[in-house]
C-alpha cells in the first residue's frame, strides 16, 4: 500500500507544473481513491483526525461534484499540501503498532511466570494407569 500512496503523492506534485486539463481529470479520480482508501484504513485504525484530513481532501478533488479552482495560484498550494500529507502517511511510524508490540512482549513474559491453567474439561490424572 504504501508504493501506491508514494505514488499518489508524486501525481499530486506533478501537478504543480503547467499540464492539459486531462492531467487534472485523471489527478482528480487518482486523488479520490487514495483519499478513499486512506479514509477507510484510519477508520478501521480509529485514527479520527487522519479520516477528518481526508475527507476534506475527498470533498476538494471530488470527480462527480469537482470544485474548480480556476486560478493556477490557488491550485499549486492545494496540490502541495495534498502531496506532503499523502507523504506524511506513508512515512508515518503508527504509535499503535509500537503499543501492540509492547503489549505481546508483555504479555509473553507474564504468560511463561505463571502456572498452566487446564480447561475443565480435561481430567488430569497424576498417577499412571495400571496394566493388566
Amino acid at each position: 500500500m504504501k508504493p501506491f500512496i508514494i505514488f499518489f503523492a508524486i501525481s499530486c506534485f506533478v501537478g504543480i507544473f503547467r499540464l492539459p486539463i486531462e492531467y487534472y481529470t485523471f489527478l482528480r479520480v487518482l486523488v479520490s481513491v487514495g483519499a478513499l482508501i486512506i479514509i477507510y484504513n484510519s477508520l478501521s485504525n480509529k485514527q479520527y483526525n487522519w479520516s477528518t484530513i481526508f475527507i476534506i481532501i475527498l470533498i476538494i478533488f471530488n470527480p462527480v461534484f469537482p470544485i474548480y479552482l480556476y486560478r493556477k495560484s490557488l491550485r499549486i498550494p492545494v496540490d502541495t499540501i495534498t502531496g506532503i500529507l499523502f507523504l506524511l502517511i506513508a512515512f508515518a511510524q503508527k504509535p499503535e503498532e509500537k503499543k501492540e508490540e509492547e503489549e505481546n512482549t508483555q504479555e509473553t513474559s507474564t504468560h511463561f511466570n505463571q502456572p498452566r491453567a487446564y480447561p475443565r474439561y480435561i481430567i488430569i490424572n497424576p498417577k499412571k494407569p495400571k496394566e493388566d
